[in-house]
């Protein structure tokens, strides 16, 4: 590239490179001043401090040095003395001690001296400009699906080639049973981009949940303008899903609105999968419907609800078993990732045996440690009472309303029960119950109340809790459960010295 100095022509060839190249005009010129700027030095000498400017109308160069001001010179080529500015501008207040004052040097042949210079320079900066440009094409773009032609293959990833910049596809990203080829055109959905020396990096994945999230989003309208929401998704990839869905007004179908006529929507989605099967499910605030509805296409006979341990129990026909399950537990396993709930499958016969095994351990739990007598035992369980603390929420007065129950047997039983549930025997017993390690036993003031919401927020090792700040502590657990700074203190302390003695 040539270019005449002190001409438009100058920048009329910076308007054709940033057009071609498609970035502004001044990243043109910066770089056309910056080349020059290496080439005075080249001529005059690197010990100079050479700086160039280009008149963005005239196009137009000046070459200069700056030099320092100073009382005594003792570099000539960076310093001058305050009396030699004084002759020479014949201005007494132009400078003090300190500033800096520039000299013009003479103009240099670009085309004849530093053509080379000059390419190469403005290439590098044309390479940065045109690194930033995609850089600012993808960025923000995460979760957007693209299209692009498969580079290169290595048993990394897949290369791919997505509107002139390199995007790559991980291995982890792939649908484990399809198999890309050189040249293949692949859709992705953008999962990281990342700036990088050498330009922008961007990750792909065809296996992550927004992947799927954004096919349904492409084939299902009601998805695209907002009447239908995708509440939740879990994956197994290549083989099967679940996606939850809810409609935003009241007479619309969503599943069959996503499934489509005869199946159309949804299919697009299994052909782009690689035959994945999709379960399509009605999304439900209710823990038992959703549960019930995750777990199609098995038939869910009962349900019980486990708040403390964050479990749900699920009873089915014999036949029923081994389709609510999955094979290898896969249906089972994708139910509970969409749900969030921890499910367990019983059979009839299941849940009997299990059910009978848990009334003979409420029954020794109320004859031993709470002092009732066999018959009264059994008549609270036939009520369906078979915690602790729902003795001490009901109260003596509703107690007393059981049949061979009185006043007087309510109080002592509520008495009873208050106690227990300040002994290290029930505290174990619920520890149990939430699999919460053995070493909270032992920390100071911990209850199974604050054990419960610990584990409500995954801190269920003596290393979490050893972690937490006061503050921190102090956002999981309510002042309604612990309000003293001093105990919350007693027992963070506590914990730690149990996890630094380990």
């Amino acid at each position: 590239m040539s270019y005449i100095s002190g001409n438009t022509e100058l920048i009329k060839i910076a308007e054709s490179v940033a057009s071609e190249k498609g970035i502004s005009v001044d990243s043109v010129i910066d770089a056309l001043e910056q080349a020059v700027k290496v080439a005075a030095r080249k001529k005059y000498g690197a010990e100079y401090d050479i700086n160039a400017k280009i008149d963005r109308k005239t196009g137009q160069f000046r070459i200069y040095r700056r030099l320092e001001v100073v009382e005594k010179v003792e570099d000539s080529l960076t310093q001058i003395s305050l009396e030699q500015v004084k002759k020479s501008t014949g201005d007494k207040t132009v400078a003090s001690i300190g500033d800096h004052v520039t000299q013009d040097l003479p103009p240099i042949d670009l085309r004849r001296l530093v053509a080379s210079v000059v390419k190469q320079v403005i290439f590098q900066k044309v390479k940065i400009a045109e690194k930033e440009k995609q850089f600012d094409q993808f960025s923000g773009k995460e979760g957007t699906i693209v299209s692009g032609i498969v580079k290169k293959v290595s048993p990394r990833g897949v290369l791919l080639d997505v509107n002139g910049v390199e995007a790559f596809l991980d291995k982890s990203g792939i649908i484990s049973h399809e198999t890309l080829k050189q040249n293949d055109r692949v859709r992705a959905c953008i999962s990281e981009v990342i700036r990088k020396d050498h330009g922008v990096q961007i990750y792909l994945s065809r296996t992550s949940n927004e992947f799927m999230e954004k096919l349904f989003t492409q084939e299902v309208p009601e998805i695209y303008d907002g009447i239908i929401k995708i509440k939740s998704i879990s994956r197994e990839p290549g083989a099967r899903a679940k996606i939850a869905v809810q409609s935003v007004e009241s007479n619309l179908d969503p599943v069959g609105a996503c499934v489509g006529v005869r199946g159309s929507r949804v299919q697009v989605v299994i052909n782009e999968l690689k035959g994945e099967k999709i379960d399509i499910i009605e999304w439900s605030d209710d823990p038992a419907t959703f549960v019930v509805n995750a777990l199609t296409p098995a038939t869910v006979l009962k349900v019980v609800i486990d708040e403390e341990s964050n479990r749900i129990e699920t009873v089915v026909s014999q036949k029923d078993y081994s389709i609510a399950i999955g094979r290898r537990g896969q249906n089972a396993r994708l139910a509970s990732k969409l749900t969030g709930w921890k499910i367990d499958i019983l059979t009839e016969e299941e849940e009997s045996r299990i059910r009978k095994e848990e009334a003979e351990k409420t029954y020794e739990l109320f004859t031993k440690h709470l002092k009732l007598d066999d018959l009264s035992a059994r008549v609270l369980i036939a009520e369906g009472v078979s915690e602790v603390e729902e003795i001490i929420m009901a109260g003596s007065e509703n107690l007393a309303t059981i049949e061979g129950f009185d006043i007087k047997k309510a109080e002592e039983l509520t008495a009873n029960a208050e106690k227990f549930s300040k002994s290290k025997t029930y505290i174990k017993l619920k520890w149990e119950k939430l699999e919460l390690a053995d070493e909270l036993l032992n920390v100071k003031n911990i209850t199974p109340t604050i054990a419960f919401n610990l584990k409500q927020n995954n801190i269920v090792k003596i290393d979490d809790l050893a972690d937490l700040s006061r503050d921190e502590f102090k956002d999981i657990i309510s002042q309604d459960i612990i309000d003293d700074d001093k105990k919350i203190d007693e027992l963070i302390m506590s914990a730690r010295d149990i996890a630094f003695n380990k």
